[in-house]
């Protein structure tokens, strides 16, 4: 058979002389056919050996789980055969049916236990209910004594509900005072839970809230004078002692009132939905209402145990992040009309006295707003929305605040400087920063960056502030979870918000808000040095004519008579009176005395020094290096020299009392500079002072300006 395709294949492949040309190829066709042919027998086998193995495995498994299910199927036959063979189970029997029995026994006891509740309780409250109906309640003078029928049916049912008050979990509501205030629910119902007008969800702050307190009011003085010692008598000596709404009638009147002001809240939120300006009026008037059962008649919910949440806990449970969002929109919303108001930008000068640091008008409103959101929220309760409040509204704020304030100097810095003059520099830019404008630029900057680091400071000693930090840390060294410190917040995003000093051991410095304060430090004092140097700058460009002029060694020395300033200093000082001994300037409208004049008046005391001390500091060094130490001097130059420093620190003096010690090493070397070659017996001369300074005397150059002064 083989043969014949061979044949065949031979036959089709050469059927001409021609075809023998290609038997080569052919050939090494066949050869490669073949061998491919041989790979996948190969492969083939192989696969054959591979599941052959397989299965003898899966085969021999299978036997070993035969033998394991054959021996545990004979364990099982013997442990059958020997409990068949004993009386255990009948002994096991007979030993459960007491329990059983005993079991079923209380089972039934306590079906007939809660019909005869029910019985009891239907029973004793429609005797009460009689009891009253025959008194006319509520229609009863509230100064008026209950009689004795009705107290009894009061305790009887507080003794009925006994154990129920004392194992109960959770606050129950007394069943007497139940009976006693179905009729102002009814009218609660009336009221409120209707179509009347009075049912509008936006009345319940105006109307309802009013009617539940006025009502407990009323009420109060004849609750706890007829049926307060009856409680104190039934609960007094036991485990609930200390729950004032078992104690207290009046506050078990609250808690058996609450449920249908519950009812009416969720109803009253659910009709408004959406309506988030209502939602935060709503909310405060809540806090209102709790804080008046509270302080006003001592209600707590039912323990000591944590202070009572009150209602809007429970609507915060729900409705938190739809407040805090609504919140966080008005805040943000106000504070952008805050910052685009026309007088926003401007210093108010009125906000404090002369010696005080003025902010702008919108850092003092930006600090108002921040203090009403506290008000919304410091009657919160619960710690993780206060902090929530706290981070994501006002520290918000402060955060767009600030980098409004450090946006502000990063503009005045690229107007100023060189290298932000190369980028380019618009005309109104720069006549902004013309005559008092570029100090004004910065004490906005200084002023407002030092409203926020006061207020912030105060604020960390108030009780609120101080109570939510404690709270904080003692929260950050407890919590092991990390990732959610409180109200979803890390500890890494609280940390870097508030302190790095929260959940620090033994570290008490830190406040709440310490890295805000840090922040608006740092804007306040990078204000101050451009305020420095721009003072500095200013002095440079005014006294440069004052700097190079080149008469002091020129000026004749026969010059007499009253000595008038240096008219190159007319730019600076517009001082061209003459000089008169002890007397006192008048006329100085220009640039040292405009300055000095605006800065007092918008900076405080203590900054106002420093800048001053700082310009003035290196307005001496000027002086001293450019003129003094760079000129040749006659008598007449040394006296016009002394005549121009005297003009200088008499205005200086005028702002600053004591100010000119900062022009001190130039005064004093004029003053040495001036001395007579020869002076009268006792005088001081410049040979005799400069033997003082040169042979030692009076214990060197220290010893001597201070002998040359009580001198001079």
């Amino acid at each position: 058979m083989e043969d014949i395709r061979v044949e065949d294949y031979l036959d089709d492949k050469l059927q001409s002389t021609t075809d023998f040309e290609e038997l080569d190829t052919l050939i090494s066709s066949v050869e490669y056919q073949r061998s491919q042919l041989q790979s996948q027998l190969d492969d083939a086998s192989r696969e054959l050996d591979e599941a052959r193995k397989s299965s003898e495995e899966r085969g021999a498994a299978l036997v070993a789980q035969i033998d394991e299910f054959q021996t545990l199927q004979k364990s099982i036959d013997v442990r059958l055969q020997i409990i068949a063979e004993s009386d255990a189970p009948d002994e096991a029997i007979r030993r459960l049916e007491p329990p059983m029995k005993q079991l079923h026994k209380v089972d039934l006891a306590y079906r007939y236990l809660s019909l005869l509740w029910d019985e009891m309780k239907e029973t004793m409250w429609d005797e009460l209910e009689s009891v009253l109906a025959k008194r006319g309640w509520p229609n009863v003078d509230p100064d008026t004594d209950v009689d004795d029928d009705w107290l009894q049916c009061f305790e009887k049912l507080v003794d009925l509900q006994a154990p129920e008050v004392l194992y109960s979990p959770s606050t129950v509501s007394l069943l007497p005072v139940d009976v006693m205030s179905q009729i102002f629910i009814k009218e609660f119902r009336f009221h409120f839970l209707s179509d009347k007008p009075t049912s509008s969800p936006q009345v319940i702050t105006a109307h309802c809230f009013p009617w539940f307190l006025a009502l407990v009011e009323k009420w109060e003085d004849f609750l706890r004078d007829n049926f307060g010692s009856a409680l104190a008598a039934k609960f007094g000596d036991t485990n609930v002692a200390h729950k004032i709404v078992y104690m207290d009638p009046v506050c078990a009147f609250i808690t058996s009132l609450l449920p249908v002001m519950r009812e009416k809240i969720a109803l009253t939120i659910s009709e408004t939905s959406g309506d988030t300006v209502f939602l935060s009026s709503l909310l405060s008037q809540l806090m209102t209402f709790d804080e008046r059962l509270s302080s006003g008649f001592a209600y707590d919910g039912g323990g000591p145990e944590e202070e009572w949440g009150g209602l809007t806990s429970e609507v915060l449970s729900q409705h938190f992040r739809t407040w805090l969002d609504a919140e966080k929109k008005f805040a943000l919303e106000r504070y952008q009309a805050i910052m685009t108001a026309p007088d926003a930008r401007n210093i108010d000068y009125d906000f404090a006295a002369t010696g005080k640091t003025k902010p702008t008008f919108a850092a003092v409103r930006v600090t108002d707003l921040l203090r009403s959101v506290t008000t919304q929220y410091e009657r919160v309760k619960r710690f993780s929305h206060k902090l929530r409040f706290l981070i994501d509204i006002q520290l918000t704020i402060l955060d767009e605040y600030h980098d409004h304030l450090r946006g502000t100097l990063e503009a005045y810095l690229s107007i100023t400087s060189t290298v932000g003059r190369a980028f380019g520099v618009t005309k109104e830019q720069l006549a902004a920063l013309e005559g008092t404008g570029a100090l004004e630029t910065l004490c906005k900057v200084y002023g407002s960056a030092d409203q926020i680091v006061n207020t912030l400071r105060d604020w960390s000693n108030e009780e609120f502030f101080v109570t939510l930090w404690e709270q904080l840390q003692t929260r950050a060294k407890v919590t092991e979870d990390q990732t959610n410190l409180a109200g979803g917040m890390s500890y890494d995003h609280v940390r870097d918000k508030t302190s790095a000093a929260v959940g620090k051991e033994n570290d008490d410095n830190g406040i709440l808000f310490d890295e805000t304060i840090a922040a608006y430090s740092q804007r306040r004092k990078r204000a101050e040095e451009f305020i420095s140097e721009a003072l500095v700058e200013t002095h440079r460009k005014v006294f440069k004519a004052y700097l190079h002029r080149p008469q002091w060694s020129t000026i004749a020395d026969d010059a007499s008579g009253d000595i008038a300033v240096t008219a190159e200093l007319d730019e600076p000082l517009r001082v061209n009176i003459p000089f008169v001994s002890g007397g006192t300037l008048a006329n100085q409208r220009q640039i040292l005395k405009r300055d000095l004049d605006f800065l007092q008046r918008a900076l405080g005391t203590a900054a106002f020094r420093r800048v001053w001390r700082e310009a003035l500091e290196q307005l001496n060094n000027t002086l001293w290096g450019e003129v003094l130490m760079s000129h040749r001097f006659t008598a007449s130059g040394a006296a016009q020299f002394s005549r121009d420093l005297h003009a200088i620190s008499a205005l200086v003096e005028r702002f600053i009392p004591d100010g000119s010690s900062s022009l001190g090493s130039v005064s004093d070397a004029l003053r040495l500079l001036n001395l007579p070659i020869e002076a009268p017996e006792g005088g001081m001369s410049l040979r005799r002072a400069t033997d003082m300074v040169y042979t030692g005397q009076h214990g060197g150059e220290e010893s001597f300006w201070t002998s040359w002064r009580s001198t001079c």
